[in-house]
């Protein structure tokens, strides 16, 4: 039989996980899936994620809820990731399949970096995840979309940098701070009154927690802090030492801080 030359080889070589795998086994991609006829049954949809920059980084953070039609699916769902050392993911929109991205990605600059040696940059990082997001858009049309929301710290530029996508795989750069999910609405309503520029990272922390807040106070999808079953946000934060998942310690005092704050406003008022 004969053997493979060092050039074949090579040019099957690819430092692009996503690539090898529609080579080899397309069928294991999270959008090469074939849908039967028919109607899509419920599913379970993950809601709001925050982020917002401050001083010397970027943050996400996102509620532990998710819904499918009226029904409460998880209260426990963590919606934002580690994408790798200095990025940071968060997911909006149907729950399987975006986990199955958020894998698929992680693999994806893993394999990058083993490859190449070297970390690919933000902006290569946000550019795979819009080619991923774009080639989910045929499952899009179907009604299984995918909205993510991309963090990270850009190690050439010395800031944090942040930025949306649209169902298309489009990719925007957000300057301040943005909000995905069925409480974005609210959730920015409450990020453009609390954010302002170089916040140190604590009170950015305390500032996406309460922005969760009023998202969940009017958004029956977003869940807000739970001390009963002790269950806060998942918060990251991504700065020139990597990235950073907030101990649930502080997410329990700041969200305590927040309701009694307002408990002693609705005495007062």
């Amino acid at each position: 039989m004969q053997q493979p030359t060092a050039s074949h080889v090579a040019a099957q070589a690819t430092s692009s996980f996503t690539e090898h795998l529609q080579r080899e086994r397309p069928e294991l991609l999270p959008y090469n899936r074939t849908l039967p006829a028919g109607n899509i049954p419920p599913h379970p949809h993950a809601t709001t994620i925050v982020a917002l920059s401050y001083a010397g980084g970027i943050l996400m953070a996102g509620d532990r809820r998710a819904t499918m039609g009226n029904v409460i699916a998880s209260r426990h769902i963590e919606k934002v990731f580690p994408a790798d050392q200095y990025s940071v993911l968060g997911i909006a929109g149907t729950a399987g399949i975006a986990i199955d991205i958020t894998r698929l990605f992680q693999v994806e600059l893993e394999h990058y970096e083993k490859i190449e040696g070297t970390l690919l940059s933000l902006d290569g990082k946000a550019n795979r995840l819009g080619a991923m997001i774009r080639s989910n858009l045929p499952m899009a049309l179907q009604g299984l979309a995918v909205i993510p929301l991309f963090a990270g710290f850009d190690t050439v530029a010395g800031v944090g940098r942040l930025f949306s996508y649209d169902v298309t795989g489009g990719r925007y750069e957000e300057r301040e701070h943005h909000s995905v999910g069925s409480g974005s609405v609210f959730a920015r309503g409450a990020l453009k009154k609390l954010w302002r520029p170089n916040l140190p990272e604590q009170e950015a922390v305390a500032i996406a927690v309460e922005s969760l807040y009023d998202a969940a106070d009017d958004d029956s999808a977003t869940g807000g802090p739970d001390p009963v079953r002790q269950l806060w946000p998942v918060v990251y934060t991504v700065n020139r030492s990597g990235a950073r998942r907030v101990p649930e310690r502080e997410l329990a005092a700041i969200a305590g801080n927040i309701v009694e704050s307002r408990a002693i406003a609705g005495r007062e008022a």
